[in-house]
């Protein structure tokens, strides 16, 4: 709840408004079973005045009830929609503010039910808690007094009835508790399944694995409708217990007012009021149920809020100069391990690039080259050791320095529907059509970019769909160089692209971005080939260090992936 309250805070003038029109609600709902009595005291007398006064008083009542209903509803909502808002915006900031480490704990699924369902079950607690909150103590504590001051000799009906409806709202909220929780979680693996599934259709498509998808997906979807089904059920039986209840309540009375009717002929009048503040206490202790019960599932929907908002992110960066650094690189005995593993990945690392060298990186799968890209990128810290950019620790570095020093090129290229413009102006927010039309040639993305009809403008689809690899590709090394940063990091990101292509990159590279650092990451020897070193990686440690004739000449495990390369093309 103390995640909610200072967003509450926000809205006070609606709050105030919305808590004065149901005080003004539950005033004119508890008089008019008052005013009935005294109408039909009045009719069993014959006195047509009073009928008539108490009835227009009657009318503007109910006109005042149902005014304050509509205002209250409409500042109530206000209030809803303001703090879910505001809640999703920072919790959306809060999560751009996490490293790779802290989204990898939660899961990309987990964090976007959070920022919906879980905002929504929220959204709808704070609206019925304005809505009903502060009316149904009012109600309850007005509608019993009444009803005791109409007919004090049935106080054990109300009592009993109480006790009853509230003991079957306890039970249910404790257990519903459980269920909620459940459904949260079982909706999470229902979201996840259906994401990797949609992401990776053209996998499933090519193994013909799509039987054994819908059954993955069916298992999760039976989860989440057992669970859901059990909450039916026990809303279901809980309804009809209440009412029930409240039946056998108002027949007691109506047969002790029965049994002294002759004796007592006022009663006459007054049951239908007493009947009315019977129902009401029903209600309010029903509404008061079914709000335990919706406060229990956005309890835990809070409570699973409150953890994002709450995670301390395990990097921060210091405040200073915006400005990129120099383009010099070094290592000083560095490893790393990353969240949860047990062996580290990068093993007492250290080396040095002058600023302007082309460095290449090559070693066996998992040796630990995307680990060594990812550190000099500050996408993680490393456990022990010092990384230096320009001469200065990373850590010393302010986000918006070290990010106009390094850009940093995936092999999976990541590009965000709207249009190419957009994409590389997220690099570079002025780029001008000269400088993009520049990074497109570079890139060599040029060539596909200006045959489409719109050029720059030219859409971008969902997961950049209506693009090739290659040209994916070409359109990520295209936003890595516009901003012409002082190390580009391109960690395999021409594995799409055909030798000639390649090689075309590499020249323009080498001509147009002199001054820059480069990071070559490759699986292919003949990607780093005219790199000024290629360091070896292998088993998360610097095995080889040179030109790349130096290392087929001297070192064992480059020599190993060189003739299995050379093999397969039948030369290099």
């Amino acid at each position: 709840m103390k995640v909610l309250i200072p967003y509450i805070k926000r809205y006070r003038k609606d709050v105030y408004i919305s808590i004065i029109s149901v005080i003004a609600l539950v005033f004119a709902t508890l008089w008019q079973p008052r005013l009935l009595q005294v109408i039909m005291n009045a009719i069993l007398k014959g006195d047509n005045n009073t009928i008539i006064q108490q009835g227009i008083v009657l009318i503007l009542l109910a006109v005042v009830g149902i005014i304050a209903g509509v205002i209250n509803t409409i500042y109530s909502a206000r209030v809803a929609l303001g703090v879910a808002t505001d809640l999703r915006a920072d919790l959306y900031e809060k999560v751009q503010s996490f490293a790779y480490a802290d989204v990898e704990k939660f899961s990309a699924s987990n964090l976007v039910v959070r920022m919906t369902n879980d905002i929504n079950q929220v959204q709808q607690i704070v609206m019925a808690g304005f809505q009903q909150v502060s009316r149904i103590p009012l109600l309850f504590i007005g509608a019993f007094i009444l009803a005791m001051v109409t007919m004090p000799q049935q106080w054990w009906v109300l009592i009993g009835m109480m006790l009853i409806v509230i003991g079957v709202s306890w039970y249910s909220y404790k257990k519903m508790s459980y269920y909620f929780a459940q459904t949260q979680q079982n909706i999470e693996d229902v979201n996840t399944v259906a994401r990797e599934n949609l992401m990776g259709i053209r996998v499933v498509k090519s193994f013909v694995q799509e039987p054994h998808e819908i059954s993955k997906f069916s298992a999760a979807s039976d989860r989440l409708t057992d669970v859901t089904a059990k909450i039916g059920y026990n809303f279901a039986i809980l309804m009809p217990a209440f009412f029930l209840t409240a039946n056998i309540a108002v027949v007691l009375a109506v047969y002790l007012v029965g049994q002294n009717i002759t004796v007592h002929p006022t009663y006459l009048a007054a049951i239908t009021s007493f009947i009315s503040y019977l129902m009401q206490i029903l209600f309010a202790v029903i509404n008061g149920g079914f709000l335990m019960i919706m406060a229990s599932r956005a309890n835990i929907s809070l409570g699973r809020i409150g953890e994002v908002m709450e995670t301390v992110p395990s990097m921060n960066y210091v405040e200073g100069d915006t400005k990129p650094v120099a383009g010099d690189i070094e290592f000083d005995h560095v490893t790393f391990t990353y969240p949860g593993d047990d062996s580290p990945t990068l093993k007492d690392i250290s080396f040095k690039v002058k600023a302007g060298e082309m460095i290449g990186i090559v070693g066996a799968t998992g040796s630990g080259k995307t680990t060594m890209a990812q550190l000099i990128a500050r996408l993680y810290d490393p456990d022990e050791g010092t990384i230096k950019v320009g001469g200065t620790d990373v850590k010393q570095l302010s986000e918006a320095s070290l990010r106009e020093t390094v850009a940093y090129v995936l092999q999976r290229s990541t590009l965000f529907s709207g249009t190419i413009s957009a994409n590389l102006r997220q690099v570079k927010e002025d780029a001008s059509s000269n400088s993009m039309q520049w990074a497109a040639n570079i890139a060599q993305a040029s060539e596909f970019i200006e045959r489409l009809p719109l050029t720059y403008d030219a859409p971008v689809e969902e997961r950049s769909s209506n693009f090739s690899g290659g040209q994916k590709q070409r359109l990520s090394i295209t936003r890595g160089v516009i901003a012409e940063p002082e190390i580009l990091i391109l960690d395999d990101a021409t594995s799409a692209l055909d030798a000639k292509s390649e090689k075309l990159v590499q020249e323009a590279l080498d001509k147009d971005l002199t001054t820059t650092t480069t990071v070559v990451i490759a699986e292919k020897i003949s990607s780093i080939v005219r790199a000024d070193r290629i360091l070896v990686m292998d088993g998360g440690k610097i095995v080889g260090n040179g030109k790349h004739k130096e290392l087929v000449d001297n070192n064992e495990v480059y020599q190993k992936i060189y003739q299995t390369q050379k093999a397969r093309k039948g030369g290099m």
